[in-house]
Protein backbone atom coordinates (compact mmCIF):
# COMPACT_ATOMS: atom_id res chain seq x y z
CA UNK A 1 0.00 0.00 0.00
CA UNK A 2 1.37 3.39 -1.04
CA UNK A 3 -0.13 6.68 0.19
CA UNK A 4 0.96 9.91 -1.48
CA UNK A 5 0.22 12.87 0.82
CA UNK A 6 1.33 15.67 -1.53
CA UNK A 7 -0.46 15.75 -4.89
CA UNK A 8 -1.68 18.69 -6.96
CA UNK A 9 -4.72 18.47 -9.23
CA UNK A 10 -5.53 21.58 -11.26
CA UNK A 11 -9.08 22.43 -12.36
CA UNK A 12 -9.33 22.81 -16.15
CA UNK A 13 -10.39 26.45 -15.69
CA UNK A 14 -7.08 27.22 -13.95
CA UNK A 15 -5.07 25.63 -16.75
CA UNK A 16 -7.07 27.39 -19.45
CA UNK A 17 -6.77 30.81 -17.78
CA UNK A 18 -3.22 30.41 -16.46
CA UNK A 19 -1.79 33.42 -18.29
CA UNK A 20 -4.53 35.74 -17.05
CA UNK A 21 -4.23 34.36 -13.52
CA UNK A 22 -0.44 34.73 -13.60
CA UNK A 23 -0.79 38.45 -14.22
CA UNK A 24 -2.52 38.86 -10.84
CA UNK A 25 -0.86 36.02 -8.91
CA UNK A 26 2.91 36.47 -9.10
CA UNK A 27 3.77 33.40 -7.00
CA UNK A 28 1.58 31.19 -9.17
CA UNK A 29 3.40 32.62 -12.18
CA UNK A 30 6.80 31.92 -10.64
CA UNK A 31 6.06 28.32 -9.70
CA UNK A 32 4.20 27.33 -12.88
CA UNK A 33 6.37 29.02 -15.50
CA UNK A 34 9.52 26.97 -14.92
CA UNK A 35 10.67 24.16 -17.19
CA UNK A 36 10.08 21.55 -14.48
CA UNK A 37 6.40 22.39 -14.00
CA UNK A 38 3.71 20.00 -15.21
CA UNK A 39 -0.06 20.36 -15.39
CA UNK A 40 -2.39 17.58 -14.33
CA UNK A 41 -5.95 17.05 -13.21
CA UNK A 42 -7.73 14.45 -11.13
CA UNK A 43 -7.97 12.01 -14.03
CA UNK A 44 -4.20 12.24 -14.49
CA UNK A 45 -3.69 11.54 -10.78
CA UNK A 46 -5.83 8.40 -10.94
CA UNK A 47 -4.12 7.20 -14.09
CA UNK A 48 -0.65 7.65 -12.57
CA UNK A 49 -1.77 5.92 -9.37
CA UNK A 50 -2.93 2.89 -11.35
CA UNK A 51 0.33 2.72 -13.29
CA UNK A 52 2.60 3.24 -10.27
CA UNK A 53 0.80 1.13 -7.69
CA UNK A 54 -0.25 4.05 -5.47
CA UNK A 55 -3.32 3.22 -3.39
CA UNK A 56 -4.34 6.65 -2.10
CA UNK A 57 -3.50 10.28 -2.86
CA UNK A 58 -4.21 13.43 -0.87
CA UNK A 59 -4.97 16.04 -3.49
CA UNK A 60 -4.98 19.82 -3.38
CA UNK A 61 -5.23 22.70 -5.82
CA UNK A 62 -3.03 25.79 -5.58
CA UNK A 63 -2.80 28.23 -2.70
CA UNK A 64 -3.79 31.52 -4.32
CA UNK A 65 -4.08 34.96 -2.74
CA UNK A 66 -7.56 35.18 -4.25
CA UNK A 67 -10.20 33.35 -2.21
CA UNK A 68 -12.40 32.89 -5.27
CA UNK A 69 -9.66 30.94 -7.07
CA UNK A 70 -9.10 28.87 -3.94
CA UNK A 71 -12.80 28.01 -3.81
CA UNK A 72 -12.64 26.90 -7.44
CA UNK A 73 -9.78 24.55 -6.57
CA UNK A 74 -11.60 23.29 -3.48
CA UNK A 75 -14.79 22.46 -5.34
CA UNK A 76 -12.74 20.55 -7.91
CA UNK A 77 -10.76 18.38 -5.49
CA UNK A 78 -13.79 17.76 -3.25
CA UNK A 79 -15.80 16.47 -6.21
CA UNK A 80 -12.85 14.37 -7.41
CA UNK A 81 -12.51 12.82 -3.95
CA UNK A 82 -16.24 12.05 -3.75
CA UNK A 83 -16.14 10.27 -7.10
CA UNK A 84 -12.90 8.37 -6.53
CA UNK A 85 -14.22 5.48 -4.47
CA UNK A 86 -11.85 6.29 -1.61
CA UNK A 87 -8.71 6.62 -3.72
CA UNK A 88 -8.49 10.39 -3.24
CA UNK A 89 -8.70 12.59 -0.16
CA UNK A 90 -9.19 16.35 -0.55
CA UNK A 91 -7.22 19.19 1.01
CA UNK A 92 -8.65 22.70 0.96
CA UNK A 93 -6.70 25.83 0.06
CA UNK A 94 -7.38 29.29 1.45
CA UNK A 95 -5.49 32.59 1.68
CA UNK A 96 -5.10 32.47 5.48
CA UNK A 97 -5.50 36.20 6.09
CA UNK A 98 -8.45 36.74 3.77
CA UNK A 99 -11.90 37.58 5.08
CA UNK A 100 -13.95 34.43 4.65
CA UNK A 101 -11.02 32.01 5.02
CA UNK A 102 -12.39 30.47 8.22
CA UNK A 103 -15.83 30.00 6.67
CA UNK A 104 -14.25 28.28 3.68
CA UNK A 105 -12.30 25.94 5.95
CA UNK A 106 -15.56 25.05 7.73
CA UNK A 107 -17.37 24.50 4.42
CA UNK A 108 -14.67 22.20 3.08
CA UNK A 109 -14.47 20.24 6.31
CA UNK A 110 -18.22 19.66 6.17
CA UNK A 111 -17.82 18.31 2.62
CA UNK A 112 -15.11 15.83 3.52
CA UNK A 113 -11.78 17.64 3.26
CA UNK A 114 -9.19 16.22 5.64
CA UNK A 115 -6.72 19.10 5.75
CA UNK A 116 -5.80 22.60 4.63
CA UNK A 117 -2.88 23.18 2.30
CA UNK A 118 -0.53 23.34 0.65
CA UNK A 119 -0.27 26.87 2.09
CA UNK A 120 2.40 29.10 0.52
CA UNK A 121 3.63 31.57 3.18
CA UNK A 122 5.54 33.69 0.67
CA UNK A 123 3.01 33.55 -2.13
CA UNK A 124 0.07 34.27 0.16
CA UNK A 125 1.81 36.94 2.28
CA UNK A 126 1.34 34.87 5.43
CA UNK A 127 3.99 35.21 8.14
CA UNK A 128 3.96 31.80 9.81
CA UNK A 129 6.35 32.99 12.54
CA UNK A 130 4.01 35.76 13.71
CA UNK A 131 1.18 34.58 15.94
CA UNK A 132 -0.73 37.77 15.15
CA UNK A 133 -0.93 36.49 11.56
CA UNK A 134 -1.56 32.84 12.35
CA UNK A 135 -3.90 32.55 15.34
CA UNK A 136 -7.21 32.92 13.49
CA UNK A 137 -6.21 30.49 10.73
CA UNK A 138 -4.82 27.97 13.20
CA UNK A 139 -7.93 28.21 15.37
CA UNK A 140 -10.21 27.49 12.41
CA UNK A 141 -8.19 24.47 11.33
CA UNK A 142 -8.18 23.09 14.86
CA UNK A 143 -11.88 23.75 15.43
CA UNK A 144 -12.90 21.87 12.29
CA UNK A 145 -10.47 18.99 12.73
CA UNK A 146 -8.19 19.83 9.81
CA UNK A 147 -4.44 19.30 9.66
CA UNK A 148 -2.28 21.93 7.93
CA UNK A 149 0.22 21.39 5.11
CA UNK A 150 2.83 24.16 4.82
CA UNK A 151 5.22 24.79 1.94
CA UNK A 152 8.64 24.85 3.63
CA UNK A 153 11.41 24.78 1.05
CA UNK A 154 14.41 26.84 2.07
CA UNK A 155 17.20 24.48 3.13
CA UNK A 156 20.60 26.05 3.64
CA UNK A 157 22.49 26.38 0.37
CA UNK A 158 19.39 26.17 -1.80
CA UNK A 159 17.84 29.22 -3.47
CA UNK A 160 14.08 29.27 -3.72
CA UNK A 161 11.68 31.94 -4.97
CA UNK A 162 10.10 34.00 -2.23
CA UNK A 163 10.66 36.50 0.54
CA UNK A 164 12.20 34.15 3.11
CA UNK A 165 9.11 33.58 5.27
CA UNK A 166 9.18 29.81 4.97
CA UNK A 167 12.42 28.43 6.34
CA UNK A 168 13.03 25.97 9.20
CA UNK A 169 13.11 28.71 11.84
CA UNK A 170 9.74 30.10 10.81
CA UNK A 171 8.28 26.60 10.56
CA UNK A 172 9.48 25.80 14.06
CA UNK A 173 7.91 28.96 15.48
CA UNK A 174 4.59 28.16 13.81
CA UNK A 175 4.55 24.69 15.39
CA UNK A 176 5.63 26.02 18.79
CA UNK A 177 2.92 28.71 18.70
CA UNK A 178 0.22 26.17 17.80
CA UNK A 179 0.97 22.88 19.59
CA UNK A 180 -2.66 21.82 19.17
CA UNK A 181 -2.35 21.63 15.37
CA UNK A 182 -1.43 18.57 13.33
CA UNK A 183 1.02 19.85 10.71
CA UNK A 184 2.79 18.48 7.64
CA UNK A 185 5.89 20.48 6.79
CA UNK A 186 6.32 19.89 3.06
CA UNK A 187 9.69 19.22 1.41
CA UNK A 188 11.26 17.74 4.56
CA UNK A 189 10.50 21.00 6.36
CA UNK A 190 13.52 22.62 4.74
CA UNK A 191 15.69 20.50 7.06
CA UNK A 192 13.69 21.20 10.23
CA UNK A 193 13.38 17.48 10.88
CA UNK A 194 17.07 17.33 11.84
CA UNK A 195 16.37 19.44 14.92
CA UNK A 196 14.13 16.70 16.28
CA UNK A 197 17.29 15.24 17.82
CA UNK A 198 17.15 18.15 20.31
CA UNK A 199 14.73 17.19 23.13
CA UNK A 200 13.31 20.71 23.50
CA UNK A 201 12.65 20.99 19.78
CA UNK A 202 11.17 17.49 19.61
CA UNK A 203 8.66 18.45 22.29
CA UNK A 204 7.52 21.51 20.33
CA UNK A 205 7.33 19.48 17.11
CA UNK A 206 5.49 16.45 18.44
CA UNK A 207 2.46 17.02 16.17
CA UNK A 208 4.60 17.80 13.11
CA UNK A 209 5.28 15.44 10.22
CA UNK A 210 7.47 15.95 7.15
CA UNK A 211 6.73 14.97 3.57
CA UNK A 212 9.24 14.02 0.89
CA UNK A 213 7.75 16.13 -1.92
CA UNK A 214 10.17 17.11 -4.70
CA UNK A 215 13.13 15.37 -2.98
CA UNK A 216 14.99 14.57 -6.24
CA UNK A 217 15.09 18.28 -7.09
CA UNK A 218 16.76 19.26 -3.80
CA UNK A 219 18.38 16.33 -1.99
CA UNK A 220 20.58 13.35 -2.73
CA UNK A 221 19.31 9.82 -2.17
CA UNK A 222 21.19 9.77 1.14
CA UNK A 223 18.38 11.69 2.81
CA UNK A 224 16.18 8.59 2.73
CA UNK A 225 18.78 6.78 4.80
CA UNK A 226 17.78 9.03 7.70
CA UNK A 227 14.35 7.42 7.80
CA UNK A 228 15.83 4.52 9.75
CA UNK A 229 16.68 6.80 12.69
CA UNK A 230 14.28 6.01 15.56
CA UNK A 231 13.58 9.66 16.41
CA UNK A 232 12.57 10.61 12.86
CA UNK A 233 11.50 7.47 10.98
CA UNK A 234 7.95 7.63 12.29
CA UNK A 235 7.50 11.22 11.13
CA UNK A 236 8.34 11.03 7.41
CA UNK A 237 5.42 10.77 4.96
CA UNK A 238 5.82 9.94 1.30
CA UNK A 239 4.74 12.84 -0.90
CA UNK A 240 5.58 13.21 -4.57
CA UNK A 241 4.50 16.74 -5.57
CA UNK A 242 2.69 15.19 -8.55
CA UNK A 243 2.48 16.09 -11.41
CA UNK A 244 6.10 17.25 -11.05
CA UNK A 245 7.23 13.77 -9.97
CA UNK A 246 5.92 10.24 -9.59
CA UNK A 247 6.58 7.29 -7.30
CA UNK A 248 9.15 5.40 -9.44
CA UNK A 249 11.59 8.32 -9.13
CA UNK A 250 11.37 8.14 -5.34
CA UNK A 251 11.49 4.35 -5.29
CA UNK A 252 14.86 4.40 -7.04
CA UNK A 253 16.23 6.80 -4.41
CA UNK A 254 14.87 4.64 -1.59
CA UNK A 255 16.28 1.44 -3.06
CA UNK A 256 19.69 3.07 -3.39
CA UNK A 257 19.73 3.37 0.41
CA UNK A 258 18.83 -0.24 1.12
CA UNK A 259 15.84 0.76 3.23
CA UNK A 260 14.36 -2.08 5.29
CA UNK A 261 10.88 -3.36 4.46
CA UNK A 262 9.59 -2.15 7.82
CA UNK A 263 10.90 1.39 7.29
CA UNK A 264 9.60 1.42 3.72
CA UNK A 265 6.10 0.56 4.94
CA UNK A 266 6.25 3.28 7.59
CA UNK A 267 7.34 5.99 5.17
CA UNK A 268 5.05 5.05 2.28
CA UNK A 269 1.84 4.29 4.18
CA UNK A 270 1.76 3.55 7.90
CA UNK A 271 2.97 6.97 9.08
CA UNK A 272 0.27 8.65 6.99
CA UNK A 273 -2.46 6.34 8.32
CA UNK A 274 -1.43 7.02 11.91
CA UNK A 275 -1.15 10.76 11.30
CA UNK A 276 -4.61 11.03 9.81
CA UNK A 277 -6.01 8.81 12.56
Amino acid sequence: MIIDVHVHAYPPEIVAEREKISAAESYFSTLTSGRAHRWGGAADVLSAMEADGVSESWITGFGFKDLGLCKLCNDYVLEAARESGGKLKALAVVPPLARGASAEIERCASLGAVGVGEIFPDGQDFDIADIEDTWRFAAACHEFGMFVSLHIAEPVGRDYPGKGRAGPREAYLFARNHPELKIIMAHWGGGLFMYESIPEARNALQNVRYDTAASPFVYGAEIFGLCSLPWIGGKILYGSDFPLLRFPRFKSMIEAQGMSEETFKRVTSLNAVLFLG
